[in-house]
C-alpha cells in the first residue's frame, strides 16, 4: 500500500492536468474558430453591403438632375457630356442614416443581428479623411486591439461605363470588442467545460481523500493492534510469573507469598479488564449508545476524588494538583460515572505527557448559565497539528523522546463524547515545552428540575 499510493495520486494528478490541457486548448480552439467565423460572415456582409452600394451608385448621374429651358437647343461638348453623366459618390447619394440601415441588413442575412458596428466612407486612400461617418467611428477606428476592421473599395468594375469617372471611395466598418461577441457566442461551451471540469477535479479530489482517509484508518489500525497488543502482553506475562510462583512449594508453603502473588493476579486481571472496558465503551461510542444516568451531584467533591487518587502517580513525577474550586455552583445535572471518568481521563493525560516536577492547576468558577472547568498543566504541551486532532479516536499525540505512554488514544475522544452527551463545550490551548490547558464549561439545568431530582433522592 505505501509503494503503490504515491503511484495512484502520479497517475490522477497527470489524468487530471491532461485533461484540463485538453479542455482548455479545445476552448481556445473554438474561441480561434468563432473568431474566423466573425470575419467570415463580416466579410459577407460588406460584400452585399458593398455590391449594392456600387449599383446604386452607377445609376445615379448628374445628367438626370440637369434642367433645359422651353424651345432651347443644347449641344455639349463631348467633355460636359462626360461631366453630366458622371455618377454621384456616396456622401452625395446616400445619408448616414441611409447606409446605417444597409448594413444593418446585411448583418441581419449574415447572421450578425446583435453585433454593434461603427462605419465610414472615405475618398482618401490614406483614410484621413471621412466623407460620411457614424457616430462613434472616430472613437473606435483608433483601437486596433479590441476592434475587428473590414475595409471594401466601392469602386465599379475595369472597363465599365462610369469606371474611372468618380475618384475611388472606401467604406470600413468597425466591429467593436469582436473578442467578447466571439466569447458570448461561446458562453454555453465554456459554461458546460468549466462545470464537467470541476466535477473531474471534485471526484479526483474525493478519490485521493478516501485513499488518504483508508491509508490514515490503516496506520490507526496497525497501531491500535500494536498498543492493544502491548497492554495485554504485559499483565499477561506478570500473571505468568505470578502463576510460576505460586507453583513454588517454598512460596505454596509461605502464607504471605502467597497472598502478594494473588494480590499481583488480581491486579494486573484488573487491569486486563479496564482495557477490555475501554475497547468495548469505544464501541458503544461508535454506535452512539451512551446512556446517561443524570442526577444532580456536587461536582467539586468527584474532582476531588479523583485528584485524591492521583497523588501517588504525581508524587512519582514529583509533582502537585494545586486545587482552586471557586464556583459559587457546583449544583449539576450528570452522569457521575461518566464524568468522573472525564475527569480522570484529563488529569490522567497530563500526567503521562509530562515530565518531572509536575504541577496540575485544577480551577472552577460558575457563571449565570455555565459552570466553568479548566485543567492546566505544565507537561510537554502539544504543537497545533496535535491540538487540531488530539479528539480523533485512536490518534495518539508524538511525545518526541518520551516512550513510556501507553493507551489506545481514546481517552480524549471519550472526553469529547462525554462533554457532547452533556450539552457542554471543551477547548483546549497548549504551547510546547510550556503545558496544556483544557477548559470544560457545562450549562446549568432548570432549578425547579434539580430540586425535583434532589427532592427523589433525599431518603
Amino acid at each position: 500500500m505505501k509503494k503503490i499510493f504515491p503511484v495512484i495520486i502520479i497517475l490522477i494528478t497527470l489524468s487530471l492536468i491532461g485533461i484540463i490541457y485538453i479542455q482548455v486548448n479545445w476552448v481556445r480552439t473554438m474561441f480561434e474558430n468563432k473568431q474566423e467565423q466573425l470575419l467570415q460572415k463580416l466579410e459577407y456582409a460588406m460584400n452585399d453591403v458593398g455590391s449594392e452600394l456600387i449599383e446604386q451608385k452607377a445609376l445615379s448621374s448628374s445628367l438626370r438632375n440637369f434642367k433645359f429651358k422651353p424651345g432651347e437647343t443644347f449641344h455639349p461638348s463631348e467633355q460636359i457630356l462626360m461631366e453630366l453623366l458622371k455618377p454621384s459618390t456616396i456622401a452625395q447619394k446616400f445619408t448616414v442614416s441611409e447606409i446605417g440601415d444597409k448594413i444593418q441588413k446585411a448583418f441581419n442575412n449574415r447572421g450578425l443581428k446583435d453585433t454593434k458596428f461603427e462605419f465610414g466612407v472615405s475618398s482618401d486612400i490614406n483614410f484621413i479623411t471621412y466623407e460620411l461617418q457614424s457616430k462613434n467611428f472616430l472613437k473606435e477606428v483608433e483601437d486596433t486591439v479590441h476592434n475587428l476592421r473590414e475595409v471594401y473599395l466601392l469602386q465599379e468594375a475595369s472597363g465599365t461605363t462610369f469606371n474611372n469617372l468618380t475618384p475611388a471611395e472606401t467604406l470600413m466598418v468597425i466591429v467593436p470588442n469582436y473578442k467578447n461577441i466571439a466569447l458570448k457566442e461561446m458562453r454555453l461551451m465554456i459554461v458546460g467545460a468549466i462545470f464537467f471540469t470541476l466535477i473531474i477535479i471534485t471526484a479526483f479530489y474525493l478519490t485521493i481523500r478516501t485513499l488518504l482517509q483508508q491509508k490514515k484508518i490503516s496506520e490507526i489500525k496497525n497501531d491500535f493492534i500494536n498498543n492493544m497488543t502491548h497492554e495485554f502482553k504485559t499483565p499477561l506475562a506478570t500473571i505468568s510469573l505470578a502463576v510460576d510462583a505460586l507453583r513454588n512449594e517454598k512460596v505454596s508453603q509461605d502464607k504471605q507469598k502467597s497472598n502478594y502473588f494473588s494480590s499481583i493476579i488480581k491486579e494486573e486481571n484488573k487491569r486486563m479488564n479496564k482495557q477490555v472496558e475501554t475497547i468495548l465503551q469505544a464501541a458503544l461510542l461508535d454506535r452512539n449508545e451512551m446512556q446517561l444516568n443524570l442526577y444532580p451531584v456536587h461536582v467539586h467533591e468527584i474532582i476531588k476524588d479523583v485528584a485524591d487518587n492521583f497523588k501517588l502517580q504525581l508524587e512519582d513525577k514529583h509533582g502537585k494538583a494545586d486545587l482552586q474550586l471557586n464556583a459559587s455552583n457546583d449544583f449539576l445535572l450528570v452522569d457521575e460515572v461518566h464524568f468522573t471518568n472525564l475527569v480522570s481521563n484529563l488529569i490522567d493525560n497530563a500526567v503521562k505527557y509530562s515530565k518531572d516536577q509536575l504541577n496540575i492547576k485544577i480551577t472552577t468558577h460558575s457563571t449565570n448559565k455555565n459552570f466553568v472547568l479548566r485543567i492546566e498543566d505544565n507537561g510537554i504541551g502539544m504543537n497545533k497539528e496535535t491540538q487540531r486532532r488530539i479528539f480523533e479516536k485512536f490518534y495518539r499525540a508524538h511525545t518526541g523522546n518520551v516512550h513510556n505512554v501507553k493507551g489506545f488514544g481514546l481517552g480524549l475522544s471519550y472526553v469529547r463524547t462525554v462533554v457532547d452527551a452533556h450539552h457542554g463545550k471543551i477547548k483546549v490551548e497548549s504551547t510546547i515545552g510550556k503545558g496544556t490547558a483544557f477548559t470544560l464549561e457545562f450549562p446549568f439545568r432548570n432549578d425547579h428540575e434539580l430540586l425535583q431530582n434532589n427532592k427523589q433522592l433525599s431518603p
